[in-house]
């Protein structure tokens, strides 16, 4: 397993690359991508060091260029998905349908998600890896 960096939605995203041999000698590409490549979306960039600039980066110039068949897992979905592929995902995503760099930017600036619930809470256990505050 390969870890390399995808920042965007935090500066210190991951994906994770397995090369999985099959029966039949192909070698099956299996992309743990975190929050950065959802199904059918992208992890947001407007907290915790996300920077839509970085994350277009790691998109089209890390991610997509895998091949189609690369398999996709998503470290949590909202509509119960679980898998996709780089090819179902460069087809069908709304938020990879961009021209540019800058056409992303604009996306992701003007996204109007609300506050994820519990961020005051999350948001400093994130950066503190979990551990509690000090008393």
């Amino acid at each position: 397993m390969t870890a390399i960096a995808t920042p965007g939605h935090t500066d210190d995203s991951y994906t994770l690359v397995l090369q999985q041999s099959e029966a039949n000698g192909k070698v099956r590409t299996l992309l743990f991508t975190g929050d950065t490549l959802l199904i059918r979306g992208t992890g947001r960039t407007d907290f915790q060091n996300g920077n839509a600039s970085q994350q277009y980066d790691s998109l089209f110039g890390k991610l997509l260029q895998y091949a189609d068949d690369a398999v996709v897992y998503p470290a949590h979905d909202y509509k119960g998905w679980t898998v996709s592929t780089i090819g179902e995902e460069r087809r069908h995503n709304p938020r990879l349908q961009v021209a540019s760099r800058e056409e992303y930017i604009e996306l992701m600036n003007n996204l109007e998600l609300p506050t994820p619930k519990l961020m005051d809470v999350a948001v400093p256990a994130n950066v503190a890896c979990g551990r509690p505050a000090a008393r």
